[in-house]
């Protein structure tokens, strides 16, 4: 764009500029003889003045032509430019560029387009398994189709179909336990584990199954039978495997998660009573809830660990652990002094509101060989 510009032979000159100088001062002549005509100017000052257009317009004419003399001044900014534009523009996309747009751009439009098929295929499956229920691999396909569109509610429902017409079948069994999970945010718990565990009682060696195994176990906080699940996995895996360097990372995550859990201090059970007074307690129904729970005297007011428990249990003995924690980083043996409060809750809610009936003690380390004695004898105002 900019180098047709510099090789004009005239820089700054238009073509029609000396046309339109001559055009007006022979305008300015014509109006000069009218005036004279006129009587308007006199002879002396007609001549002054026509001599000053002379000027004026010989002044413009000699500008042009000298101008016009140099067609090649500015010329030694061209090579700079042909050098300096590519490079500057080269380095400029390098830093802010994207190399593989393009590839990108293909390969979204190629999986849009494969989504939009397979999305075609599950309805004509859907209408097939209509007339055709018994069809296992329709079945099957059509749970491999919900499972590439990520819809694994969809997905867990088609195997969990499968798996009431083949409970023998083990890949089955499989994609029933990943889909469930999945559809409950990746947590094993409960019958994905369940399945799993099934799977690995009949093919022990089976990959998938040890894989999924090994995170069921990781979840649940059994990180030795995790470790041998995968470490097993491990060995049956090529040396070409794709999800060898996975498992190897998992296992080394593994590792640092004992470490850690190893260094850390037991676990303490506090033992705690709770009674109330009997005036009180007769204001209340019997199935009234009731809140133990153990809060830091020197640190976070949210509740460390708490229990529930109905008005009729009282008076009752309790046990506080780590395992009914409200965080999992929380331990009850990090702290030097607690708070054990009962709080009876009229509205059954965590907060406490006027009308409550609580009671408190704190006590120091150890905890593990005492017991919190906690009488409930207030009103929250």
């Amino acid at each position: 764009m900019l180098l047709p510009a510099l090789l004009k032979n005239q820089l700054l000159i238009d073509g029609d500029h000396q046309q339109r100088n001559i055009k007006i001062a022979r305008q300015r002549l014509s109006e000069l003889n009218q005036q004279l005509q006129d009587g308007v100017l006199s002879q002396t000052l007609f001549d002054e003045q026509y001599a000053e257009l002379q000027l004026m317009l010989n002044d413009d004419l000699e500008t042009s032509a000298m101008v016009q003399t140099k067609p090649q001044q500015g010329r030694w900014i061209i090579p700079m430019l042909a050098v300096l534009l590519p490079t500057l523009s080269l380095l400029i996309y390098l830093m802010l560029g994207e190399t593989n747009a393009l590839r990108k751009a293909e390969l979204q439009e190629t999986e849009t387009k494969a989504a939009v098929n397979v999305i075609n295929m599950v309805e004509k499956l859907q209408q097939r398994l209509k007339q055709q229920p018994d069809d296992i691999q329709g079945w099957k396909m059509l749970g491999r189709s919900y499972t590439y569109l990520q819809q694994y509610q969809n997905a867990a429902d088609v195997y969990a179909e499968l798996y009431r017409r083949q409970p023998d079948d083990l890949e089955v069994m499989l994609q029933y336990a990943n889909n469930l999970a999945m559809a409950r945010g990746g947590r094993m718990a409960g019958e994905p584990a369940e399945l799993i565990s099934l799977v690995l009682q009949r093919a022990p060696d089976n990959p998938n199954a040890l894989w999924l195994g090994g995170i069921a176990k990781a979840e649940e906080g059994q990180y030795a039978e995790a470790k041998q699940r995968w470490q097993k996995l491990v060995s049956l895996l090529p040396a070409d495997s794709e999800s060898l360097p996975q498992v190897k990372q998992m296992l080394l995550a593994l590792d640092a998660e004992q470490a850690k859990k190893s260094s850390a201090p037991p676990s303490v059970n506090i033992n705690i009573q709770v009674d109330i007074e009997p005036a009180l307690k007769a204001k209340m129904q019997p199935d009234t809830t009731v809140f133990i729970y153990a809060q830091a005297v020197n640190g976070p007011k949210m509740p460390l660990a708490i229990v529930r428990k109905k008005l009729a249990d009282l008076p009752v003995k309790v046990i506080l652990n780590d395992s009914m924690a409200m965080q999992p980083t929380t331990r009850l043996g990090d702290y030097q002094q607690l708070r054990i409060l009962a709080r009876v809750s009229q509205s059954g809610q965590a907060m406490p509101a006027a009308g409550d009936l609580i009671g408190s003690v704190e006590f120091s380390q150890p905890f593990q060989n005492q017991v919190a004695s906690v009488l409930i004898n207030q009103e929250v105002k």
